[in-house]
């Protein structure tokens, strides 16, 4: 096998693993982007309750990028 054979093997997995990665983003995104905007209107509804909500927020917010770090490592952990 030439040099530049592996070098384009390589290549093309590590594309993959970029896609790969891109399309396990969006789905933290998505759950971001829902979590605050109920938790928006959660406050406009029920102002007294603020800190509860906001707790309750940066717990999901947590949660969703822990699912996104993870879905950044994996690419490295379990190369093509």
């Amino acid at each position: 096998m030439s040099a530049l054979q592996t070098l384009a093997e390589v290549n093309i997995s590590g594309n993959l693993g970029s896609i790969g990665y891109g399309l396990a983003a969006v789905g933290p995104g998505i759950g971001v982007g829902i979590i605050f905007g109920n938790g928006t209107q959660a406050l406009a509804r029920q102002p007294e309750a603020a800190g509860l909500i906001r707790s309750n927020q940066i717990l999901g917010f947590v949660l969703c990028e822990a699912l996104a770090l993870i879905g950044l490592v994996m690419p490295f952990v379990y190369p093509f």
